[in-house]
């Protein structure tokens, strides 16, 4: 299944190569993450690569923004999967582990990827955790990525400083597939 739906993005965002990138670093935080749970990691895979399949249409309409993917997906996706995509953007309750991992590390993979692009080295294989919690305290650095949905993570049991080392040592893993 993972491998149908990274064929059907690859294609849907050929042109936009930093959206399709982020797709794979959620992915890839997801992964971690649900190794850390002990949740099904394949089912996490899938909720964070699918998570932004509509952002292009919805991007000016937050409110739609993962309902079309619902659609598209409904019946060849497990429903908790999709349930994770539509609440990621926070248009509808965080249910279980799942939707609130999906909340929380969305916004966090810009924050690395923009504390990475800062870096000295501009490489992800040099930064540490440390280093993304000293951009996580300046509001300024990476405005967009909304410091409460990653602080967010806590409701899951896990401090701040665990989920950022799970996810960017998961995005680490895959640093030649996101350009990092």
């Amino acid at each position: 299944m993972r491998n149908k739906i990274y064929d059907i993005l690859k294609e849907k965002y050929k042109n936009n190569s930093n959206l399709f990138k982020h797709m794979l670093a959620v992915e890839a935080c997801m992964s971690g993450l649900a190794e850390y749970f002990n949740e099904n990691i394949e089912k996490w895979q899938i909720a964070g690569l699918i998570h932004d399949y509509d952002y292009l249409e919805t991007k000016d309409n937050i409110e739609k923004h993962g309902k079309l993917t619902v659609n598209k997906f409904k019946g060849i996706i497990d429903d908790d999967i999709l349930h994770a995509v539509e609440a990621h953007p926070g248009n509808i309750a965080r249910e279980n582990l799942m939707d609130k991992a999906l909340f929380s590390c969305d916004p966090l993979t810009g924050l690395i990827v923009a504390s990475t692009l800062m870096h000295p080295t501009r490489k992800i294989e040099n930064v540490d955790v440390k280093f993304v919690l000293n951009r996580f305290k300046e509001k300024r650095f990476a405005a967009g990525a909304d410091r409460d949905s990653i602080k967010d993570c806590e409701t899951m049991g896990i401090s701040l400083k665990d989920f950022i080392e799970i996810c960017l040592n998961s995005m680490k893993a895959i640093s030649k597939e996101i350009g990092l």
